[in-house]
């Protein structure tokens, strides 16, 4: 055989080989795949949900769905100073946006929020972040997310039991296995809870017997705010409020640095006040014994923020102090 015949057969081979194996192993993962499906769905079964519901749910995901994995292995990392993410966030437009929401919805949703235990402005808020006020929630399919995170993801435990958990609430009725939408990693409805969440906090705002978190505004706005007040949110009382401070003082523990919510030192109002620490027209503070703590994102000589106990709470729904000062400006600014 002439050497470039040889070669070429070679080469041909090795793709061959190459191209079988590649086949081989696709179809293992598949196998593998079904077989985690069905492990899930014998787990679901003893949880009492539905052998119809299960074909339903499972006939959503056929193999892992690499869009889910792509965004879950390639997240980008955000590195934003606070006033480039308020910049962001708290748009003026969004805001606005959340005026006119507001308004035009206002009695139901202070009915609603105080039958709930919870300011609106905190619900307006959230909704305002989660999703746009409902304009992006998510278009993934639950079932297909939390099944392909829970067979291949990072966190694999923590999804497949969100999944089991997301199974239970079609079970109950509340969605159809297609209209279950929600992110990449499964957050769901407008207000983006997790399975867990949702069985925890979800509720029914217009007695209807379900807890749509999707497309019903009654209940995404109970189910915010049940989360809210079940979290030790304390109605009637402010997240926080931004002051100013003394330029050059150094008020939180002898640093000049950044300093979050979570280190910072809590003193009254009144002691703050004593420091020089100001409302941001000017006025002096009203000398309560309110304890507050004192956040500065940006550090010294940026934004400075009184924050109360309700902030902390804000906080549980997104441990972070950009999120819950966003959440705070969002919905004061949306129900002013």
């Amino acid at each position: 055989m002439e050497r470039r015949y040889f070669l070429g057969a070679l080469v041909g081979s090795v793709a061959a080989s190459q191209s079988g194996w590649a086949r081989s192993m696709t179809a293992h993962k598949a196998k593998s795949y079904q077989a985690f499906c069905a492990s899930v769905r014998r787990d679901a079964l003893e949880q009492g949900v539905a052998s119809q519901i299960l074909d339903e749910a499972f006939a959503c995901t056929r193999q892992p769905n690499q869009k889910v994995l792509k965004r879950d292995r390639h997240q980008p990392e955000f590195t934003l100073s606070w006033s480039q993410y308020r910049a962001r966030v708290v748009r003026d437009e969004r805001c606005q946006q959340g005026q006119r929401l507001y308004q035009d919805m206002r009695q139901n949703m202070d009915s609603i929020c105080q039958r709930f235990g919870c300011n609106s402005a905190a619900v307006m808020g959230i909704w305002g972040l989660e999703s746009g006020f409902g304009a992006s929630q998510g278009s993934f399919n639950v079932i297909d997310a939390l099944a392909t995170l829970g067979f291949d993801g990072r966190r694999a435990a923590f999804f497949r039991q969100e999944l089991i958990k997301a199974l239970i609430i079609l079970g109950q009725g509340q969605i159809a296995p297609a209209r279950m939408l929600g992110s990449y990693a499964g957050a769901m409805g407008q207000v983006q809870f997790m399975p867990s969440a949702y069985l925890r906090f979800a509720a029914d705002g217009n007695g209807d017997g379900r807890k749509d978190i999707w497309n019903t505004q009654a209940d995404i706005f109970a189910s915010a705010a049940n989360y809210l007040a079940k979290s030790g949110w304390v109605f009637g009382e402010p997240w926080g409020e931004e002051v100013t401070v003394p330029l050059g003082e150094t008020l939180n523990d002898g640093s000049k640095g950044a300093s979050t919510s979570r280190h910072a030192p809590q003193r009254t109002v009144a002691d703050w006040a004593s420091a020089g620490v100001r409302e941001l027209n000017g006025r002096a503070l009203e000398p309560s014994q309110r304890l507050a703590k004192l956040v500065q994102p940006d550090g010294s000589g940026g934004q400075a923020f009184l924050v109360y106990r309700n902030f902390r709470v804000l906080r549980a729904y997104n441990p972070s102090d950009y999120y819950a000062l966003a959440v705070g400006l969002l919905g004061d600014r949306c129900t002013v």
